[in-house]
């Protein structure tokens, strides 16, 4: 039941074969079953089994559960985004995001661990603890026959399965294991497991992206106000975009189609009507143009990350695909260009947990500063006070013109890079999503957050500088047996074919996704 897809669960609710209850059960079963890779900062148990009950299959998702990341709003129900300036916080409202789920008959499982406040990429930094990937050993047992036919099972995920002779899943040490990707960890980990169907992420330089690489899920970030940010508690306000995490491209279409439009309540969204993606037409390979832009080829890159990119290419260009090499000069820029944006915006963004209106407030007294010193030093971890520090130093008057002009600046050329591919006939970017299989954490945690930072969205962030969609999409497995994958990025608003070849891809490449028995 639970490797299905959402079409597939759904044809059996309406067909009766199975009840809205009995997969949330399944579900939730799995969620308690799995809790030690702590996927889930709570799970919503009654709300969940309230909805499977109203379910009538008369809704698009009706009866499927879903989960959310934990810096969506969720009406009376803990959005702590994973901090301890937010622990107690329940809104009184739902994002729009989490009111469109809702109202078109999901079941809401939970809210999903994160980094705090979404600022990092290996979702380890959260009060909740870190989350861990199901692609390891005493979790999985992967058996490599080969790439395109490869099965895994994953019927006893406490029971240490004994490695096959042609590859395994790394023995992972209790103490050391293979992190899930950030900052949406928690919700990728979900999808991956079998645990719900589908989970919002959110994606500010890859954050939806890079956890779905790691944990072998199909990773959607829609193009800039295609979505609704209302609720979605803000890192970088320019660049945030919620992000869909599902098992299959198809899924994600699904979800992209119940989700996009216009919404009074946020004025960065298009107000052209939306039409609904329709993917049942197959596309044509041999029409489109590939670019593979020179850049990405960056040091840190791996291998079998090398090998997976140019394995792809190939495909593509043995289909009737022109795969041509297009230059983005800018590229090495964007990094440094997008950490200071990130930290500028999250200085903004951050000045409104002060300790009076809502959040942590501590008990100091003798003046209003020390209190708002006080209440940011216990609330806000080590990397959160740094960025704002950071943010705040480069807002100075001093520095406004050397550092968040230039940053803006050089942003608008990272911009007209993707500008130009597109004017020079490209459909498509294809990329890696990251530059390496997902490490271990102690390896992870070797070097700050910072620089795991500039490492890990290298590949990623342009997308989000840019506005642009772009999904992940995972490819084979590594020799370690854990999921390799590819970012494809297009046109502002051209979802429907980036979509469209991402799903041809994925029909070739056969991943092996996870077999879920319960």
């Amino acid at each position: 039941m639970l490797s299905l897809s959402i079409r597939q669960i759904s044809r059996k609710l309406k067909d009766g074969a199975l009840l809205p209850s009995d997969v949330c059960a399944a579900c939730l079963y799995q969620a308690e079953k799995l809790k030690t890779l702590n996927m889930f900062v709570r799970l919503t148990k009654e709300v969940a089994e309230i909805q499977a009950k109203e379910a009538d299959s008369r809704c698009l998702l009706d009866g499927i559960p879903v989960a959310v990341k934990d810096n969506y709003c969720t009406l009376n129900v803990e959005t702590t985004c994973s901090s301890q300036m937010l622990e107690n916080f329940k809104p009184q409202y739902n994002a729009t995001m989490v009111q469109k789920l809702q109202n078109a008959g999901a079941v809401l499982l939970g809210k999903c661990n994160m980094d705090e406040f979404a600022m990092g990429s290996g979702t380890v930094d959260s009060i909740h603890g870190p989350s861990k990937n199901i692609w390891q050993s005493g979790k999985c047992a992967t058996s490599i026959e080969h790439v395109h036919s490869v099965k895994v099972k994953c019927r006893e995920f406490y029971q240490l399965s004994p490695p096959s002779s042609k590859g395994s899943c790394s023995t992972v040490e209790e103490d050391d294991w293979f992190i899930a990707g950030g900052s949406s960890g928690g919700s990728a980990v979900a999808v991956a497991s079998g645990t719900v169907f589908a989970a919002l992420g959110s994606d500010t330089g890859g954050s939806t992206r890079n956890p779905a690489a790691y944990c072998g899920v199909v990773g959607l970030k829609p193009s800039y106000g295609l979505l609704s940010r209302h609720g979605l508690i803000p890192l970088v306000n320019s660049m945030d975009v919620p992000g869909i995490l599902t098992r299959t491209v198809d899924d994600a279409v699904t979800l992209l189609n119940v989700l996009a439009g216009y919404d009074p309540l946020d004025s960065t969204t298009i107000r052209d009507d939306f039409i609904p993606l329709d993917l049942s037409q197959d596309i044509d390979i041999s029409k489109m143009r590939i670019g593979i832009p020179q850049e990405y080829h960056c040091p840190g890159i791996s291998d079998e990350v090398l090998e997976t990119w140019s394995e792809v290419a190939d495909i593509l260009e043995k289909a009737g695909a022109e795969v041509v090499s297009v230059s983005m000069p800018h590229t090495p820029s964007s990094i440094a260009c997008y950490s200071v944006l990130n930290q500028c915006e999250v200085a903004s963004n951050m000045a409104r947990y002060d300790g009076i209106e809502f959040g942590l407030r501590t008990a100091e007294n003798r003046s209003t500063e020390e209190l708002y010193a006080s209440t940011r030093s216990q609330g806000f971890n080590e990397i959160v006070r740094g960025r704002i520090l950071a943010g705040n130093y480069f807002l100075l008057q001093r520095n406004y013109s050397q550092y968040f002009v230039q940053a803006l600046k050089v942003r608008r050329l990272i911009a007209q890079d993707f500008a130009r591919v597109w004017s020079s006939g490209i459909d498509v970017l294809l990329t890696p999503t990251t530059l390496t299989d997902a490490p271990r954490y102690s390896q992870f945690i070797s070097r700050d957050n910072r620089e795991q930072c500039a490492s890990q969205d290298y590949c990623t962030q342009p997308a989000n500088m840019a506005g642009c969609p772009a999904v992940t999409i995972p490819i084979k497995l590594s020799k370690q047996g854990l999921p390799l994958s590819l970012q494809l990025m297009s046109q502002n608003y051209r979802e429907n074919l980036l979509l469209a070849i991402a799903r041809w891809i994925e029909s070739v490449v056969d991943f092996p996704h996870l077999e879920l028995d319960i």
